[in-house]
């Protein structure tokens, strides 16, 4: 992306509203003899808190001082970014999921520019626009994207073809599965509604996606702030009760049990197939997989129309790189940048986490779990999860749980809309 013609983002200053408070801290001991940014002399501090890459960076990091006798590199999992920031000490270059918290450093032109390596330009173009869907710093391309974590329906391929159930493209087609599931005594979705995030990432996220303009949506909302209600063009309380109520018809379909499961009972269930689907994200694979599931599990994304055209999958930005403005070795960050930026790095890595390419030449996913979804990927019927713009000083995968557990959703979302005027209104 050109420094000098940057894509407007469609989530201004104002549209981040207040959706700072501190980003939490990773929680674990820092590796390679560290737990922070500071007190590490002469090295370049790599901070990376992705619990299940942890290994796999490390090892990357020993080939890179092998290569690079004359750079000492640091693995650290445990700053809290946002301290680091505040005390002018953060990491000299950081790999982790790009989101609307992590946005914010982006947009206080606190991330250094990266428009001028080469390997920003190696960014397939619908890509850089997941970046430019959160605020950005003018002139700037402070983010380079890692890879790409693409969600939909995870299901039980040894189960449908036991019931000779084919692959649903609409929303009617879904339902008579799950209603041939039931018939056959099996249960036809999973659910984890004990684990909030469970409920927004999967079950929200999909058909909030498979129904609306995500982008445009949040785009419109921002615009509106402190506007956002009842009398708005566009509110939650208008634009998301179908959705919603749509979203609800699927409670049926899932055990008796749902309100009291969590993440890891839905990945042991589908690992012992004791149901047909669950709505989760490529992340419960990998942990199923551990477990030494003998299932054979793949993906659909969810039908929530009548339209096959209206099908899409959800997509975030896994892991995202950027230096820091404050960074003490800009330089040698840059060289461990391009390092990972290699082919040699990033495609054996989206191969081993099930996670999509994010170059213009990434070989496409083959893993029988994700290829279904790289034809959406390539095709760019994609959305990013709904849940994802909401600040998270509003406890929105709290109020989604008690819409499940039975609260009005109509009351709920004029909830949602008058807290995300009054965070508009405090900024």
């Amino acid at each position: 992306m050109s420094p000098s013609s940057p894509p407007r983002s469609p989530l201004s200053r104002r549209g981040l509203l207040a959706a700072g408070g501190l980003l939490a801290a990773a929680g674990l001991a820092g590796c390679g003899g560290t737990g922070g940014s500071g007190g590490s002399g002469g090295s370049v501090i790599f901070y990376q808190s992705k619990r299940e890459a942890i290994q796999y960076f490390d090892d990357l990091l020993v080939t890179f001082r092998k290569e690079h006798q004359d750079i000492n590199v640091v693995h650290d999992i445990a700053t809290n970014l946002s301290a680091s920031f505040v005390r002018k000490n953060p990491p000299d270059i950081a790999c982790q999921n790009y989101n609307l918290e992590m946005a914010r450093f982006m947009e206080r032109g606190a991330l250094s520019d990266l428009a001028d390596m080469p390997e920003a330009d190696l960014i397939r173009d619908d890509v850089q626009e997941l970046v430019n869907w959160y605020p950005g710093y003018e002139g700037r391309t402070s983010v380079i994207p890692f890879s790409v974590a693409g969600a939909a329906v995870i299901y039980n391929r040894r189960i449908f073809e036991e019931q000779h159930l084919e692959i649903p493209t609409t929303w009617d087609e879904f339902t008579e599965v799950c209603e041939k599931l039931q018939k056959a005594d099996i249960t036809p979705i999973y659910g984890t509604f004990g684990d909030p995030w469970t409920v927004s990432q999967g079950l929200f996220d999909y058909t909030i996606g498979g129904m609306m303009d995500v982008r445009a949506f949040f785009e419109r909302v921002n615009e509106l702030g402190e506007e956002v209600g009842p009398d708005s063009d566009t509110s939650f309380q208008k634009d998301m009760l179908k959705p919603i109520e749509r979203m609800l018809e699927l409670k049926k379909y899932h055990q008796d049990d749902a309100a009291s499961r969590f993440y890891g009972d839905g990945n042991t269930a589908m690992g012992n197939g004791k149901a047909a689907m669950l709505l989760q994200g490529p992340w419960a694979l990998a942990e199923i997989e551990k477990a030494g599931s003998k299932e054979d599990l793949s993906c659909f994304p969810l039908p929530v129309t009548d339209d096959p055209a209206d099908l899409k999958i959800r997509v975030n930005i896994d892991l995202s790189l950027w230096i820091p403005e404050g960074a003490d070795r800009k330089d040698e960050a840059r060289e461990l940048l391009s390092f990972l930026m290699t082919p040699e790095v990033m495609d054996p890595y989206n191969k081993a986490l099930l996670a999509m390419g994010t170059t213009k030449d990434a070989p496409p996913a083959k893993d029988p779990r994700i290829a279904p979804m790289q034809k959406f990927y390539d095709d760019a019927a994609f959305y990013q999860g709904a849940s994802q713009f909401i600040p998270t000083t509003i406890p929105f995968t709290n109020y989604l749980q008690s819409i499940l557990f039975g609260a009005d959703p109509k009351t709920i979302l004029a909830k949602v809309d008058n807290d995300f005027a009054s965070l508009a209104y405090r900024s």
